[in-house]
């Protein structure tokens, strides 16, 4: 792809998340307006910002066992896994247990989210070292501008070994100089499975929103640990992964510097495989970006995606059995006739949803404090 076909991909991108933001924070005061028989939203991309198939998005229902309130977190998506905004409380039809739950009440949340993330950050050849301490600088920078004031973010890059730049209790401040102390990377080795699986240990205890940002190129020189023990560690995880690959700029950057010699046996589409299996196991996305100038919508597709949820809230009519399984079922409907919900985009075509949420839940067990996931 051409840099100009790049930027402008990009500004249409950048431009849509913003509309999308906007119509967001809008929709909780359109709640309360007349019945609404169509939802639209703006214009998208024809396809997705990720590449290859998204891991199964995280939803959860929590059950209040005072009150026998239930609360679902749930997405509506498009088929290229967009957010849907503008839908209104009355367009949603909750079922459990086969049961319409009449008292249901619907919001929109932004919360806030914990990211922890791991930079590669080694390499045996310095032209690839050059372009690795590019990207990780473009990627941090980039962090810096999407995270808010609830956010906590921590740093770790990795080559032969581990080492955290900055932690969860830090500041912003420590963050920023986090971003500034990062330079062309040292000659090492790039254990990257080694340093997966220790980060994302590292990342279990935390409570709330919470993910996992690699910027990687999914090669591994001389972990101990092999692609097979890197897969299950994450597939065992609460952490989703999101993912972005450096392969791409890294070839470029390489065709571009130096004769094919020193990376001829480099398997460039065994590792982005890899590295987009690993995101999709756990609930996250592989972007491969061509430039830099790609990173922006990137981070808005990616924030977007881990912050926002639709929340249901109603009181169960259900048998009070906390040990009995209860189905959920959520549709959209317009509110009138109770016919499916018609969704058209800015042009007027029809845009195809999809709700992701949990089909059941064990209030005994949904009554644990609840998660922000």
């Amino acid at each position: 792809m051409h840099t100009t076909q790049v930027t402008k991909s990009t500004l249409a991108l950048a431009m849509a998340a913003s509309s999308i933001s906007m119509q967001c924070a809008s929709a909780q005061a359109s709640n309360d307006s007349a019945p609404q028989t169509q939802v639209q939203v703006p214009n998208r991309p024809a396809t997705a910002l990720f590449q290859g198939a998204q891991g199964e998005q995280r939803t959860t229902i929590h059950f209040d066992p005072t009150t026998q309130v239930v609360t679902i977190k749930m997405l509506v998506q498009d088929p290229r896994g967009y957010f849907i905004p503008n839908i209104r409380r009355e367009n949603f039809a909750v079922y459990e247990n086969g049961v319409r739950q009449e008292n249901a009440s619907v919001e929109i949340e932004h919360a806030a989210v914990s990211i922890g993330v791991l930079l590669e950050y080694g390499g045996r050849y310095q032209v690839l070292n050059e372009s690795v301490g590019e990207a990780d600088s473009a990627a941090a920078n980039q962090l810096l501008g999407v995270i808010g004031a609830d956010d906590k973010v921590a740093i770790w890059t990795y080559g032969d070994k581990v080492e955290e730049i900055t932690g969860f209790s830090d500041g912003r401040d420590a963050l920023g100089s986090a971003v500034l102390k990062l330079r062309t990377p040292p000659f090492s080795e790039q254990n990257f499975y080694d340093a997966l699986i220790t980060v994302v240990t590292r990342m279990h205890p935390l409570s709330g929103r919470k993910a996992l940002l690699l910027v990687s190129s999914g090669l591994d020189t001389f972990s101990k640990a092999d692609y097979r023990d890197a897969l299950h560690a994450v597939v065992q995880s609460d952490t989703p992964i999101y993912a972005i690959n450096l392969g791409s700029l890294l070839q470029e950057h390489a065709s571009a510097s130096l004769d094919a010699g020193p990376y001829a046996h480099i398997d460039w589409k065994r590792a982005e495989s890899k590295l987009r299996q690993i995101a999709a196991a756990c609930g996250g996305r592989m972007y491969s970006p061509q430039a830099s100038v790609d990173l922006p919508a990137i981070f808005d597709d990616l924030m977007e995606n881990l912050r926002v949820r639709y929340v249901i809230t109603y009181k169960s009519t259900s048998d009070p059995n906390v040990n009995r399984a209860r189905t959920v079922r959520v549709e959209l409907v317009d509110s009138r006739t109770s016919e499916p919900l018609r969704i058209a985009d800015a042009s007027g075509k029809t845009v195809h949803s999809k709700i992701i949420v949990k089909d059941s839940y064990i209030p005994r067990e949904a009554a644990a404090p609840e998660s922000s996931n």
